[in-house]
């Protein structure tokens, strides 16, 4: 099948042959049709599949058809002041690619292509949105600024696009979804783009499309037979910054995302590896914008051969000839490890996946190995081999009283005193009750003395005034 058995609009086709694209990917085959009949599309497909060209292809066909339909006609309408589609997605950097996807596809029509994401100045923002917009790519929280702000509106919105709607639910925003959704008009038309459908997604998705066409890619970056994976187990930190050095120096490594678990581990390693000379840098939500941008350049045009990321920066880059990935922290939610491995290995290239697991990880592999119906293979490198067992118990060995600790010296002087007493109960009735009812002076005396304003405090208190305390 090639994009022209699409009848996708000639505008399109030509824009899709000046950019090498002939043939639709799986998602793409099955989700255009479907959404070129103008039904609601709820569709499952991983990273790196295709999916922005699935949904923005028929929304873009959609507005040259209608566009070519009024200049038929001869009417003279005024032009809609837009946004005609909108697209919302989880991240920035994530945002950035649909947009220059969709002003590579909009190349030779006269369509006005804008985003709006938040760390950006409102400034040039609102001079966008002040001239007519045919495409509005968003974040949720920088969109729903404009709103309050009143300098945009959703009236005239013919498509609204949720992409990778699950990793927005999990970032918290749920309730900005449904607002910007009621805001939209009610015929409007919704592709929803999800990773993984669960419950929670499946409460969202029933208020936001109507009827809709179930499209589902089984194939997964994880499962994908390009991706080869690698688990290296670790003692500790310290062997697992070993570990990173060492692939880190290996000339088999062209170009590497390594993933931290968070903004501060991100920059520590960056500046690790830049001291050992590497070229790295870290890319995580602190960033500002521009630097964001700044780092994604430098990696696509080699200045920057390893880049240490979190999760939600590194959600939406596409740089074709990523060679490694490396989880230096296991992600907690398994489906971020399918996310995390899916930037390499793309336009069918091959890739390698390593990662780094302690013992404290027993649980997050045991929930990565369950979604991807396979054990990840465990390597080792010669001379840094692991010298504990990774499934041996995580807690120390306890000794001492009823193994809560060390023995503290006065548990055997208790029990000497016990083993006393018994001894005294031998000698007879009457010596027992005087072993335990006599007490020679020094061991009455042996109570420390009271506090002489303790006991004089109590009688002299009047009115609130201790007037026995010195």
């Amino acid at each position: 099948m090639t994009f022209s058995d699409l009848n996708l609009h000639p505008g399109l086709l030509r824009a899709l042959d000046a950019a090498g694209h002939s043939e639709p990917t799986p998602i793409q085959a099955q989700a255009i049709p479907v959404a070129l009949e103008r039904r609601d599309v709820l569709a499952t497909a991983d990273t790196g599949t295709g999916k922005t060209g699935a949904f923005l292809l028929p929304s873009l066909h959609r507005l040259m058809e209608n566009d070519a339909a009024v200049a038929a006609s001869g009417e003279r309408r005024m032009r809609p002041r837009g946004p005609r589609v909108l697209v919302l997605a989880p991240t920035r950097e994530l945002a950035r690619q649909v947009t220059m996807s969709a002003r590579t596809y909009v190349k030779f029509q006269r369509l006005f292509v804008v985003d709006v994401l938040g760390g950006a100045p409102f400034g040039p923002q609102v001079r966008d949105l002040s001239r007519p917009v045919d495409v509005l790519v968003a974040t949720p929280g920088r969109l729903l600024d404009h709103m309050r702000r009143r300098t945009v509106s959703l009236s005239e919105v013919e498509v609204l696009i949720l992409d990778e709607a699950d990793r927005m639910l999990d970032m918290g925003f749920a309730e900005d979804i449904a607002i910007i959704g009621d805001a939209c008009p009610k015929d409007r038309q919704t592709l929803l783009f999800t990773a993984t459908l669960d419950r929670r997604m499946e409460a969202v998705a029933r208020n936001l499309v109507r009827d809709p066409a179930r499209v589902a890619v089984e194939s997964t970056p994880a499962s994908a037979p390009k991706i080869e994976q690698r688990m290296l187990f670790a003692d500790d930190l310290g062997h697992k910054r070993r570990l990173l050095r060492h692939f880190s120096a290996s000339p088999e490594i062209h170009k590497a995302i390594i993933f931290a678990a968070t903004k501060r581990d991100a920059d520590e390693i960056a500046a690790e590896l830049a001291a050992d000379g590497h070229a790295a840098a870290a890319l995580h939500g602190d960033m500002r914008q521009e630097a964001r941008t700044r780092t994604l350049g430098k990696l696509r045009d080699g200045r920057v051969r390893l880049l240490v990321a979190t999760d939600v920066a590194a959600r939406g880059i596409d740089v074709r000839d990523i060679t490694h990935v490396i989880n230096f922290d296991l992600p907690r939610n398994p489906e971020d490890y399918v996310h995390r491995i899916g930037r390499t290995g793309r336009a069918g290239a091959e890739g390698v996946a390593i990662s780094f697991a302690t013992r404290t990880d027993r649980g997050a592999l045991f929930g990565i190995e369950r979604l991807i119906g396979s054990t990840v293979p465990v390597h080792t490198v010669p001379g840094l081999e692991p010298t504990q067992r990774f499934d041996s118990p995580n807690r120390p060995k306890r000794t001492g009283f009823r193994n809560n600790g060390p023995a503290r010296p006065w548990h055997a002087e208790r029990k000497h005193n016990e083993r006393g007493h018994a001894g005294h109960a031998h000698d007879g009735h009457a010596g027992g009750h005087a072993g335990h009812g006599e007490r020679k002076p020094s061991e009455r005396n042996d109570r420390p003395a009271a506090r002489p304003w303790k006991s004089e405090g109590n009688r002299s208190f009047k009115g609130g005034q201790n007037r026995g305390r010195p």
